[in-house]
């Protein structure tokens, strides 16, 4: 294990009914590194990353938080960990804004324990970063489907976890917030977080993340640095359709022709 590994996975296998999606899957996720999880529908991206973030638990193999084997671990101790964005947004009952977001402070509360001013200065800081100051007492139910993403973004920002396991976290986002967020992303990365991201837009990954684990759906799977990871050839090969790599601006870009 890295020595600044904060998040591992050992020979973990990740099912779905009978099927093997993942097989023998063994990583560490460093403290500052971004790493992009891509696959085709249906291969695995989201049940491997809730697998990581110990909303389920591996089919065999271990996932640690440090040391300690999450499953070991109380939620409320996994919940100042590791945060989750989850692919679908559920809003529930219409909230304020405001509200959502303090949310994300319950894991660092005592039970019982109400918001203090601090924990309400950290979540107008929260919305504040996404974009959304001036929102507070916005409902949740009148907002678009972006900015509905962008306060449970915010909710993650104000838990202020270690580890930030994102399922799609640019579902809805227009190309400017996109952008936004994965830049917003590199910053809590070089911070001092990680970032675990289910990602469909590989020129996104390849400009932010530090690596890349592609997941085939079969068992297979292929991890290492994103330029490594990321090439013509191996994307070819996990969409089951031809990738064209190019450069725009500096970045590397890939498109389907």
């Amino acid at each position: 294990m890295s020595a600044n590994a904060v998040l591992t996975a050992d020979t973990i296998e990740v099912h779905a009914g009978r099927r093997v999606l993942v097989s023998a899957l063994t990583l560490s996720v460093r403290t500052g590194e971004i790493l992009a999880v891509l696959g085709r529908n249906g291969t695995g991206k989201t049940l491997t990353l809730h697998t990581l973030a110990g909303l389920r638990p591996p089919h065999s193999g271990t996932v640690r938080v440090g040391d300690v084997p999450i499953g070991t671990l109380p939620r409320r101790s996994v919940a100042r960990h590791i945060g989750v964005l989850f692919q679908d947004l559920d809003i529930g009952l219409s909230s304020t804004a405001f509200d959502a977001v303090l949310i994300g402070r319950y894991p660092h509360l005592a039970p019982w324990q109400w918001e203090t001013e601090a924990d309400r200065r950290i979540a107008r800081d929260a919305l504040e970063r996404v974009g959304l100051a001036g929102f507070e007492a916005r409902q949740t139910g009148t907002l678009s489907g972006g900015e509905q993403r962008r306060v449970a973004l915010a909710a993650l920002l104000a838990q202020s976890p270690q580890v930030f396991a994102l399922d799609e976290p640019t579902n809805h986002l227009d190309p400017h917030h996109q952008l936004a967020v994965f830049r917003m992303l590199r910053e809590l990365a070089t911070a001092g977080r990680t970032v675990i991201a289910t990602v469909h837009d590989p020129t996104l990954a390849a400009r932010f993340a530090d690596r890349a684990l592609l997941l085939y759906g079969d068992g297979r799977w292929r991890l290492g640095p994103v330029d490594e990871a990321l090439t013509e050839e191996t994307l070819s090969e996990l969409y089951l359709t031809r990738v064209v790599a190019g450069s725009v601006s500096g970045h590397r870009v890939f498109v389907s022709p």
